[in-house]
């Protein structure tokens, strides 16, 4: 998959997408999920997501703490 024409606004929608399209179309959080020291440092940064092919042919997406870097550090392999 090329990601590198994709903002990361982009390609964050698109794993939000995914993940929901995966579960049915929703999912259900609780409102903790939301708090600030969930979604972000306390810098006030806001946490970003990788996204790693794996050998079986799924995609792993995991919380990454935001580099600060200019592209928000979005890379593609």
């Amino acid at each position: 998959m090329d990601v590198s024409g994709i903002s990361p606004a982009d390609m964050s929608h698109a794993m939000l997408v995914a993940v929901l399209m995966h579960h049915g179309g929703s999912l259900t959080l609780p409102t903790s999920a939301f708090e600030a020291d969930a979604l972000g440092g306390a810098a006030g940064e806001w946490h970003a997501v990788s996204m790693e092919p794996q050998t079986d042919g799924t995609i792993r997406l995991a919380v990454q703490p935001r580099p600060d870097v200019p592209g928000a550090g979005m890379t593609a392999y």
